[in-house]
């Protein structure tokens, strides 16, 4: 399979997302595959489009592994601001849990904001 015919997938920062729910209803909604990444403390899905990986205790690890294995076309909910901003440039389409479009246009003001706090 070509990188360009790779099928989207949805990533979710799950350790603290509260639309896991919504995200797998849609996912199942448009067959597309979702992939909750978190550090422990969930139960499997059995819905055969989901996927659960847990990563290691480390804060930043299930950041790291979302940014490492989206790309283009896949969509990466988070409301991790430094791990928006790591998607898009892996040229993922990025979501915060409020449903909010974090993209190019607005990322930067929202990580200038985040160092100020």
């Amino acid at each position: 399979m070509s990188e360009t015919s790779k099928q989207a997938t949805l990533y979710i920062d799950a350790d603290a997302c509260p639309v896991k729910a919504e995200a797998e209803r849609v996912a199942t909604r448009f067959g597309v595959p979702m992939v909750l990444v978190c550090n422990g403390g969930l139960r499997p899905s059995r819905n055969p489009l989901v996927t659960l990986v847990v990563v290691g205790e480390d804060p930043d690890a299930a950041d790291r592994w979302i940014a490492d294995n989206c790309a283009p076309g896949d969509v990466v909910v988070t409301s991790d601001i430094p791990l928006a901003d790591r998607c898009l440039k892996a040229g993922a389409q990025v979501l915060g849990h409020d449903g909010a479009l974090l993209d190019q246009a607005n990322i930067g003001n929202r990580l200038a904001m985040r160092d100020l706090m």
